[in-house]
């Protein structure tokens, strides 16, 4: 097989009807359904943060491992801001990106509790996870009933 019949071969499955009717509706949806629930979980870190443990208390955990206590206030405006940003689709692409930098620093935090989340301590699985499913929706897109959607971009 040359790389002229591979090229052929790849180009006439993706110009099938199955491919372009996934590309347009179901993929649009399903990213949106991925925005939805990213934003939904950071609104839920945040309201854990405010309701169950308290700012203060948050503020606390944070010195307990090294950190300054005040950055407690800024992630979790990040927490909600994000989260509203990701629920109605306002630049999701920016906003995730935006938002895997806090989260790589709780898997951090979480990495010498193996890899469980549900070990002691928790572990670093869930944080990881949530940096996956960010940048997936940075490279996939908005998606549908985006209020304000991202640039488009490609990879060419």
């Amino acid at each position: 097989m040359n790389a002229y019949t591979t090229t052929s071969a790849v180009s006439s499955f993706a110009d099938s009807a199955f491919v372009a009717s996934a590309s347009t509706g179901s993929a649009a949806h399903g990213a949106a359904l991925l925005r939805l629930s990213l934003g939904v979980m950071w609104l839920a870190h945040a309201l854990l943060k405010l309701f169950v443990f308290t700012l203060p208390g948050t503020a606390a955990y944070f010195e307990s491992i090294g950190f300054p206590g005040w950055v407690a206030y800024p992630v979790f405006m990040a927490e909600v801001l994000g989260g509203i940003a990701l629920v109605i689709g306002f630049y999701a692409r920016q906003t995730t990106l935006l938002l895997v930098p806090v989260m790589a620093v709780a898997a951090w935090v979480h990495a010498p509790n193996g890899w469980v989340h549900t070990s002691a301590g928790g572990g670093w699985e869930y944080p990881v996870f949530l940096i996956a499913a960010s940048i997936a929706l940075w490279l996939i897109g908005d998606g549908s009933f985006a209020l304000r959607r991202s640039a488009r971009f490609t990879f060419a």
